[in-house]
């Protein structure tokens, strides 16, 4: 038996668009209660944080990366370790990444062929690798990964509709080839990934003809790449009506709080995204509605707790002054406390969102976070290219 995803509720009816659904997608390292978010630990760690931290956070899964994890320390050095949930002390369910993404984040390093890409490493800027879908199909083998990535191209946005579809055509080549190459077992599976840039009937070709593979769930690529927010809610709008109600949907790399509780109104299950952590090494704290910056002044004499609503290890023990001298001296630990702070309110926010479909107030609860929200960062949301 591959991963299997039980949907428990659909949103409530006669209130809004009502394409919200509270799941549970069951691996062989546990169960993941949907809708979800993954924190990033691109390099077999989410950056500041130990694993026990991550844990604590609430979080039920993390993901990895297929391009990072095969220049170091090695796919064949992972797999002799026992895998990455041993290698890395995580015990909970893993995705990785197919390295579809670097596709376009190296777009200066890399070479696009018919049968896979080849790319010049960032580490040395020598050494060449040739990555092909059966290639990372038996990368993520090896680590163990509980959800495969098929391997695809992720295009940038904006981009001609002739480049789109010539795109989109070798994606779902190569999305073929990976589902051939993929091992099946208990407790593991592997997710297509839709994609056709902002273009309608290409997105819909795309998701048609992954349904025609079949695969264990199904993801939403190429958005999250600096297009506007109603860009992205666009093409969701009507791709979540071409994929499986029996299996998990998951949009890659998103994102902003907003961004998550937009999507989730059209029926997207799973999330990544860096921003927990990248904004944590900056001092961008997520709180409420919007974020503060404890760089600022203001917080200098501030006794009180990052958010007295949070009930993580950071605002429980300190205050917003110390925060703030932790970063204005550049101390380290400044960047671990609100990184787990970050990571636990993205927890909590999936935490409600679950509560509120379960309860039949998710609409109603949706439509003012979305009208309250003072979320105006907006940025590349992966954490997997090579600023991370």
């Amino acid at each position: 038996m591959a991963i299997k995803f039980d949907l428990l509720k659909n949103a409530e009816k006669g209130n809004g668009n009502a394409k919200a659904r509270r799941g549970v997608v069951k691996t062989a390292h546990g169960d993941i209660q949907t809708p979800v978010f993954m924190p990033v630990g691109t390099a077999a760690t989410v950056k500041a944080l130990t694993p026990e931290m991550v844990d604590d956070t609430g979080a039920d899964i993390l993901l990895g990366n297929t391009y990072h994890l095969m220049l170091r320390p090695g796919a064949d050095i992972v797999e002799k370790m026992g895998g990455l949930h041993k290698f890395m002390n995580w015990n909970k369910p893993i995705l990785t990444d197919s390295g579809g993404f670097q596709v376009m984040s190296l777009a200066g390093m890399r070479k696009i062929k018919e049968d896979g890409v080849e790319f010049q490493s960032h580490l040395d800027g020598g050494i060449k690798h040739f990555l092909t879908p059966e290639k990372s199909i038996d990368i993520q083998y090896k680590l163990d990964s509980n959800i495969t990535m098929a391997f695809d191209e992720c295009p940038a946005m904006p981009c001609t509709y002739e480049y789109a579809k010539e795109s989109m055509e070798r994606s779902m080549r190569w999305e073929q080839q990976s589902k051939d190459a993929f091992v099946d077992r208990d407790g593991y599976g592997i997710f297509g990934i839709v994609q056709g840039a902002d273009f309608k009937d290409l997105r819909i070709e795309s998701a048609r003809r992954l349904v025609e593979i079949g695969f264990d769930g199904y993801a939403v690529g190429g958005l999250a790449v600096g297009e506007p927010q109603e860009v992205m809610f666009d093409v969701l709008s009507y791709i979540c009506d071409e994929l499986p109600e029996d299996k998990p949907r998951y949009l890659m790399g998103v994102g902003k709080p907003d961004d998550i509780v937009g999507a989730v109104r059209e029926g997207i299950d799973m999330f990544d995204c860096v921003m927990p952590t990248r904004s944590g090494r900056t001092g961008q704290a997520f709180v409420g509605m919007g974020t503060v910056n404890i760089n600022n002044s203001c917080h200098k004499e501030d006794s009180s707790p990052l958010d007295a609503e949070c009930d993580c290890y950071c605002c429980k023990n300190y205050s917003r002054a110390y925060l703030h001298h932790l970063f204005k001296a550049k101390e380290l630990l400044g960047y671990t406390l609100l990184s787990q702070h970050n990571v636990r309110y993205y927890q909590r926010l999936m935490a409600t969102i679950r509560e509120k479909i379960e309860a039949g107030e998710f609409e109603a609860w949706a439509e003012e976070f979305m009208t309250n929200n003072t979320f105006t960062h907006r940025e590349m949301s992966h954490d997997k290219n090579i600023k991370s």
